[in-house]
């Protein structure tokens, strides 16, 4: 590691792998598994995260844009590579060049993609996404049918799959997804009416995949999971996972203050007595939460320590218990293990009124990254 900042996000690749096998293990041999690495992995890095999945036996990666499509490609990333939503009519050219699978959801896309691909003598294949319930993208369910029917004879394209995607999957027994499960089978099963052939059919996302093994169908779409986080509380008991990224810094300062004085902006917090303050070289611009100051707590010496006054854009402060030796240049840990102590992604979430998909993304966006 280079160290030009003493801030960086450690990658676990062998964890990717562990949580694919672990994965898989919930599903029959044959299904298909879908790597989810959309937003830059979460945040661990998608090219890096991809080979890695697919080296423990992930089949296809899923992506939400084709710029981040074409980053694997550039890599040298061979498998099937699906958009989960459609993309604009202005990417055709690059779908087909660089042999994509959209989503498709409405006509004109599916025009221009068709009439680009036949003008080229190439196929383009897609997946036909059904909205049974999320009312966020995809055609409606009991319209699904008759679109497919008419998709069938637009040339240049080829129906490679079919699926849905769950509002409350993370829920044991929701009452909607039992009702969107069924709206999906209905809607499948009147695209074979139409002798439409629905292709890969699939909807598990990762609590769908972990609680609803009736939702497996085909293949199954992981990406929370896939780097170790859990998707709801009811699969911490279920599913082994092994967290992927840890976060850690080392201490840029450490200085004593004495009781009354202030930390930070709007000086929120202050000393009740003479105490030592460490500070950390990242902040809210690197993934910690303004939300979380005063509130959270990271790891040295193996001890937990508590945050203090707001947290900056590039720092934080931290208070040193008395007696502590830490100096400048010592680890800390604000995600991972340290001495027996863990802090987890979900603790942070839960401080902050959010979920640990959108930590993950946050603390990728600036940290230089590690891979183990």
């Amino acid at each position: 590691m280079t160290e030009r900042r003493w801030a960086w996000a450690e990658i676990d690749l062998g964890a990717i792998a562990h949580n694919v096998e672990v994965l898989k293990g919930f599903t029959k041999p044959g299904t298909l598994f879908m790597a989810v690495v959309k937003a830059d992995g979460y945040g661990h890095g998608a090219v890096k995260v991809a080979r890695a999945a697919l080296a423990a036996g992930a089949d296809r990666l899923g992506v939400a844009t084709v710029s981040e499509a074409v980053e694997l490609r550039e890599a040298g990333i061979g498998c099937p590579i699906q958009l989960l939503s459609e993309p604009p009519e202005t990417t055709v050219a690059e779908i087909v060049e660089h042999d994509l699978v959209p989503t498709v959801t409405t006509r004109s896309f599916a025009a221009a993609l068709g009439r680009y691909a036949a003008a080229r003598g190439a196929i383009a294949r897609y997946h036909l996404k059904i909205d049974t319930g999320m009312n966020r993208i995809g055609v409606r369910a009991e319209d699904a049918a008759q679109f497919a029917s008419v998709l069938a004879d637009f040339p240049g394209l080829e129906l490679e799959g079919t699926f849905t995607h769950f509002a409350t999957a993370d829920v044991p027994g929701d009452w909607d997804v039992t009702r969107q499960l069924q709206r999906f089978r209905e809607a499948v099963e009147g695209m074979r009416t139409e002798r439409v052939a629905p292709g890969i059919v699939h909807a598990a996302n990762s609590p769908a995949t972990i609680l609803l093994p009736e939702a497996h169908f085909d293949m199954v779409r992981c990406g929370i999971a896939l780097y170790g986080l859990h998707p709801a509380k009811s699969t911490y008991a279920i599913a082994d996972l092994a967290p992927a990224m840890s976060v850690k810094a080392r201490v840029t300062l450490v200085k004593r203050i004495g009781m009354g004085e202030g930390v930070s902006y709007g000086l929120t917090w202050q000393a009740a007595r003479q105490t030592d303050i460490a500070t950390l070289p990242l902040g809210y611009a690197d993934g910690v939460h303004r939300v979380l100051s005063s509130k959270m707590q990271v790891l040295a010496a193996g001890t937990r320590l508590n945050q203090v006054g707001r947290v900056c854009m590039d720092q934080l402060m931290v208070e040193l218990p008395r007696g502590m030796a830490i100096e400048r240049g010592d680890e800390v840990v604000i995600v991972g293990a340290q001495g027996g102590q863990r802090i987890v992604l979900d603790e942070l979430a839960d401080t902050s009124g959010t979920i640990n998909y959108e930590l993950a993304c946050s603390f990728g966006m600036r940290l230089e990254r590690v891979y183990l």
